[in-house]
């Protein structure tokens, strides 16, 4: 199984007799990463060794993703943000910081807010909370995005779609949303893509749960705050990241940088920077 070298892995029991696939490396104050589409907890191999010097680093495998199980249900992000809770209980953790990239970064959004006392530093990496990023795809600029048009259709199509050509599928946003053509070697793409054909359904209901159940969730809280510091780095995009993160996050460090999106393996230094300070 690939993993964080030097990293221990775990098979930590959550919700539902649902358990998640957890590597668990360092000593100090815990930080939890939670990883991006179409990747695995993998994808924070350098940082987490980075800040594995002074934390306890914990990067499970999202509900649905990689090496942790693959349920038929709970792919809303408040179910995804009780998993990561149970995860640091688990581990005997009950205050931690937490950093998301992507679709992790969806659901540590949604742990601040259910989980506000458990969280004391929030990072989220290249996205917006749901009901903003809705708001600002549309027109031309919606093309970027077409797999969360494609995915969001009821069950049926897009998995029989994407299962025609995984490879395919997965391996374009790996190649598109990257500027350093080094940044993901040859057997971490293939660890990538091998994940992802064993997780089509489940990946498809994440995404499908953005569209639907979690816009209600999201709608409901709609003028409720983050009560920690909130980290947000993102690319530019022209979207006026910053004033809409600001609406949710009153205490937010708001930064552009230049790199692609997967940025904790383009720029990993910078990354683990921004965490560690």
């Amino acid at each position: 199984m690939t993993t964080i070298p030097g990293f221990d892995t775990h098979r930590i029991p959550v919700a539902d007799s649902v358990r998640l696939n957890v590597a668990v490396g360092g000593h100090g104050r815990p930080i939890v990463l939670l990883h991006g589409f179409p990747q695995t907890h993998v994808m924070w191999r350098h940082v987490a060794q980075d800040l594995a010097r002074d934390h306890t680093v914990i990067c499970p495998d999202l509900r649905g993703y990689g090496a942790s199980d693959k349920p038929d249900h709970g792919y809303d992000k408040r179910t995804m943000a009780a998993d990561v809770v149970a995860v640091t209980a688990g581990l005997g953790h009950h205050e931690f910081e937490l950093a998301g990239h992507d679709r992790g970064a969806l659901v540590a959004f949604r742990a601040g807010l259910d989980h506000p006392d458990k969280i004391t530093r929030l990072t989220c990496l290249d996205v917006l909370p749901t009901l903003d990023m809705w708001d600002v795809m549309h027109g031309t600029t919606a093309a970027v995005g077409f797999h969360l048009y494609l995915m969001a259709q009821p069950p049926g199509l897009p998995e029989q779609l994407i299962a025609a050509a995984p490879d395919l599928f997965f391996g374009y946003f790996l190649d598109a949303w990257t500027r350093d053509d080094t940044a993901i070697p040859p057997d971490i793409r293939a660890h990538y893509l091998e994940a992802c054909r064993d997780a089509i359904p489940s990946i498809v209901a994440d995404y499908r749960a953005s569209a639907t159940i979690d816009v209600e969730h999201d709608t409901a809280d709609k003028g409720k705050q983050l009560q920690m510091p909130v980290t947000v780095l993102q690319q530019d995009w022209g979207f006026g990241g910053e004033d809409l993160w600001r609406a949710w996050a009153p205490k937010l460090d708001h930064r552009t940088v230049n790199c692609g999106h997967f940025m904790a393996e383009e720029d990993p230094k910078l990354i683990a920077d921004v965490l560690r300070a």
